[in-house]
């Protein structure tokens, strides 16, 4: 436990500067490229002081210079650095609003490149999801947790519609995303860090190009929750 204390110590003493050096990156690069290159690098000083590693597969279902959609299940705090490690695009990350409270790495997230999405006003949530298909339309990708929290149990929730109204909105293909071993690091609720190897499967990508209507919306939804579930390992 001490051993971790620590290391979660010099995780936040690095986060301070990276998130000044990252709000000072907003108004001098508006594509938003430095801001995720430097969450790359946080992100992989966090895996690597943990000792995990991060093993992906099905990037070769990617086509270079084109954006998506990236839907994944969600089972630790984890699989954020590993999802901005694992997948090579330049995406946007979409979070809920309260992890902007946190002094100066929130205030990153408020005021730089991703989205936060307000859970508890509809409206607001709505606009968010605006904000991150017009983003998507001047050519950035967007990651988004479509059970919109993280599982209690090790176990696939049911999905959310908002990241596919977002696809359909955008006309952008969905990339299914199943991470895998991020359950038994860091259950929510817990601040001890048990590391392992992550494996992250990415699936074909799905059109939304053609869908149309909430029925429609449903029927997507099922498609790739079905895709997640198909390489998801259920943990407890």
């Amino acid at each position: 436990m001490l051993v971790t204390l620590f290391k979660g110590l010099l995780i936040v003493l690095l986060a301070i500067p990276l998130s000044i050096l990252a709000l000072l990156s907003v108004p001098v690069d508006k594509s938003g490229k430095s801001f995720h290159l430097i969450a790359r690098t946080w992100s992989r000083f966090i895996l690597w002081i943990f000792g995990i590693k991060v093993k992906v597969r099905g990037l070769e279902h990617l086509e270079p210079k084109r954006h998506y959609v990236y839907v994944s299940n969600h089972a630790s705090m984890f699989d954020i650095p590993a999802l901005i490690i694992g997948i090579p695009d330049d995406v946007r990350l979409v979070l809920k609003k309260e992890l902007t409270k946190v002094p100066i790495w929130g205030w990153a997230l408020r005021y730089g490149h991703y989205i936060t999405i307000d859970r508890g006003k509809a409206r607001a949530a709505m606009k968010s999801l605006e904000r991150a298909a017009e983003r998507m339309r001047t050519g950035a990708s967007v990651i988004l947790f479509a059970e919109g929290t993280r599982t209690r149990d090790g176990k696939l929730q049911d999905f959310k519609r908002g990241a596919f109204s977002l696809a359909v909105r955008s006309g952008v293909p969905i990339v299914p995303v199943a991470i895998n071993n991020t359950f038994g690091i860091l259950p929510k609720g817990s601040i001890h860090v048990r590391p392992a190897d992550i494996e992250m499967v990415l699936e074909k990508p799905i059109p939304t190009s053609n869908v149309e209507g909430r029925e429609a919306e449903a029927r997507l939804l099922t498609e790739v929750r079905a895709a997640i579930k198909k390489h998801y390992v259920e943990q407890s």
